[in-house]
């Protein structure tokens, strides 16, 4: 072999190698409007949100006590507390905590919050591993040391299909694998001037930058997930579109839209079936494509 030749194999390596490395550092990167403040609101009934301008928080207020989706980053307690705070909530009230799913960015902040309220943690089965190694357990992530955070006791394991009950309070937690195996997709029912809607409070569909949909050692059902995933969402009535990013449903653009006395911005039926047509389509697109280069 010609020493240019060589050279040439030795640049396409490194090359390769930093592209691996770009990959890793976008997914795990922390977006600036993760730990932005966002005024909290009112969505419907008995539903608020808490969270961050990037990273989705909703508070269930009930009589006997509150829930609390996503705990977020550490950095985010504070901010969470606060906002619920604003809305005249107490935040020691908060006796059940769930999640969309266990990523960093989601669930990092459970251990502070579990400390700080005593709320019972509630985790869908497959995701149970994860959030009690602190992230080390990840099929993507557990060697990306900015992507770990405490590890947290859960204290009980939900299977597809549980409700959680609280007060007059019932959600309802759908298995929606593929971005997580146990990442969850959380229902329940409000009512707002007379109606009644049915809330989707949507996990993730997104494939991040790095996922191998094939020929994946430690997710080899990954692909196969996802179809399931999709196959759940598109059977799922859904009125009011949250997610657990507020850019899966235009959370600033309808917040903006807020008024009071009108009809909430957020009842979104027809924004919920293209959001999951469209993600569903960006799945099939990078599946084909991982299939052509195997």
């Amino acid at each position: 072999m010609t020493e240019h030749r060589k050279n040439h194999m030795r640049s396409a390596f490194v090359g390769a190698l930093a592209f691996v490395a770009l990959l890793s550092s976008t997914a795990t990167a922390q977006s600036p409007d993760w730990t932005e403040p966002f005024p909290a609101f009112h969505i419907a009934g008995n539903l608020y949100y808490v969270g961050s301008k990037g990273l989705a928080t909703y508070l269930i207020a009930t009589p006997a006590g509150h829930i609390l989706i996503n705990s977020d980053l550490e950095a985010n307690v504070p901010m969470i507390r606060t906002s619920v705070e604003k809305l005249g909530f107490k935040f020691s009230d908060i006796k059940v905590l769930l999640i969309s799913h266990a990523h960093w960015d989601h669930d990092a902040g459970s251990a502070m919050i579990k400390q700080l309220t005593g709320a019972k943690y509630m985790v869908m089965d497959a995701d149970v591993p994860v959030v009690e190694s602190g992230g080390k357990e990840d099929f993507q992530y557990g060697n990306t040391p900015t992507s770990l955070y405490p590890a947290t006791k859960v204290d009980r394991v939900l299977q597809d299909g549980d409700e959680v009950k609280l007060g007059d309070a019932v959600l309802v937690a759908h298995l929606t694998p593929g971005h997580t195996k146990g990442c969850t997709t959380w229902t329940m029912k409000v009512k707002e001037g007379g109606k009644e809607y049915n809330v989707a409070i949507v996990g993730s569909p997104n494939v991040n930058p790095g996922y191998k949909l094939v020929d994946n050692a430690k997710y080899p059902q990954i692909a196969s997930d996802y179809e399931r995933m999709f196959r759940v969402l598109r059977s799922l009535p859904a009125d009011i579109f949250l997610g657990a990013h507020g850019a899966y449903f235009g959370m600033e653009a309808k917040y903006a839209r807020l008024r009071d006395g009108a009809t909430s911005p957020f009842v979104d039926p027809e924004g919920y079936k293209k959001f999951v047509a469209d993600k569903e389509q960006e799945f099939r697109a990078e599946l084909a494509k991982q299939r052509e280069h195997k």
